[in-house]
């Protein structure tokens, strides 16, 4: 989006680009798809928005139902599960270099490196929800950015420029906007909802799924990385969606296929349909639509309606200090992710000693971090690679 908006047809400023992606950094939601909203907002109004987000989503979208039912349909068969067997280790290598990169630009200052740390043990011995860490970094931030501001990362000063107050008729007119923007997203929410409910069947699933799908949206701040590792414990653990094993399967599809990684939600709607209707495709797909709109439906609305404010909060020394941390905990939740599915790849038997390492998994794990890290091969390539890799071992099984 920077190349293509920026570089090569300048259509907004490097620096309006950028603080628009701080600022979706600091939304609930993948932030990813909220900046390409912000974008068709800033080019297009509200119907470029509507366009561009959508758009954002729906090929991938599309990819991974037809990935999900080809999954549904032959994931039982042994050659499938080969397949998958080689894809697992090349998506955890395609974690860990989004970690590193992350972690490297993002932790510059021992605040960030303590709040991440802590955010780690939280997480994963505490079992603490990512959204009480988040709120807890956010606390933490407001409060360093009023009295300790030294301890936060530096930032360049910059002069604040003195605005005038809006008048009476200006304000009048952005709380009409506000309320016909969550008026609409209401009756959008509501509309698919009704006709499940007149349906009538099995609407408390409905219900379930269009509830937690929209809390996840409206919780995880910090992107993709923080909405993952909350939907596949809600999922795995407490909904009984789907098993551990499928949900590595699932991010791994969603990590290797075109589109944002967020896009992992359909998988686990489908499959959350898939098992509650025995085996139904189409109510599988029904669920992944179902799923799809209502974790991405507030996102529109968060954008649409805080929009007009990115250019009031480029100089809040508050809203960077929060920022800061907030990476800070998605550095942590990364880590956390990359445990969880750690387990899954390299110890399939759920025996965490050397005996129950995957040696094979391990070595191959090791050869994606090298191609994709220091020989720089395209992803694509090691997808293939990892693809025939599975099939080898398959054979050599057999």
């Amino acid at each position: 989006m920077h190349d293509d908006f920026v570089e090569h047809e300048p259509l907004i400023s490097s620096q309006d680009f950028f603080h628009a992606l701080s600022h979706c950094m600091i939304l609930p939601g993948p932030e990813a798809q909220q900046l390409a909203i912000y974008i068709g907002w800033k080019l297009c109004g509200i119907k470029g928005g509507i366009i561009a987000g959508t758009l954002f989503v729906l090929p991938s979208m599309l990819v991974l139902l037809a990935l999900s039912i080809v999954y549904a349909r032959f994931g039982s068969l042994s050659w499938i599960t080969a397949l998958f067997g080689g894809l697992k280790p090349a998506a955890f290598a395609l974690l860990i270099l989004a970690l590193v990169r992350l972690a490297r630009r993002s932790l510059v200052a021992p605040i960030q490196w303590a709040v991440a740390l802590g955010a780690f043990v939280a997480m994963i011995w505490l079992h603490a929800s990512i959204p009480w860490v988040m709120l807890a970094a956010v606390v933490i931030g407001l409060a360093l950015a009023r009295y300790r501001p030294s301890l936060a990362a530096s930032t360049p000063s910059i002069r604040v420029r003195q605005r005038s107050k809006a008048n009476g008729a200006a304000r009048r007119q952005a709380l009409l906007s506000f309320v016909k923007i969550i008026t609409m997203g209401l009756l959008i929410w509501l509309t698919p909802l009704l006709v499940l409910y007149v349906l009538g069947r099995e609407f408390d699933f409905w219900m379930q799924l269009a509830l937690f799908f929209t809390r996840s949206a409206f919780v995880t701040l910090g992107g993709s990385y923080t909405v993952v590792p909350y939907v596949a414990h809600a999922a795995v653990t407490q909904y009984h969606w789907l098993n551990h094993s499928q949900m590595l399967d699932g991010f791994a599809l969603a990590e290797t296929t075109p589109g944002p990684l967020i896009i992992v939600v359909a998988f686990v709607g489908f499959m959350a349909g898939f098992h509650h209707f025995h085996g139904s495709i189409v109510m599988g797909t029904v669920a992944l639509l179902i799923t799809t709109l209502y974790t991405f439906l507030p996102c529109f609305l968060f954008v649409f309606v805080s929009a007009p404010l990115v250019e009031k909060t480029q100089n809040s020394k508050s809203v960077k200090a929060v920022l800061q941390l907030i990476m800070a905990v998605v550095v942590a939740a990364m880590i956390d992710l990359a445990v969880f599915l750690g387990r899954g790849v390299l110890f399939p038997t759920a025996n965490y000693s050397f005996t129950g390492l995957d040696w094979i998994a391990f070595a191959w794990l090791g050869l994606s971090l090298f191609l994709l890290g220091t020989s720089r091969t395209n992803v694509v390539g090691v997808i293939a690679l990892s693809l025939g890799f599975g099939i080898t071992r398959w054979l050599i099984h057999m």
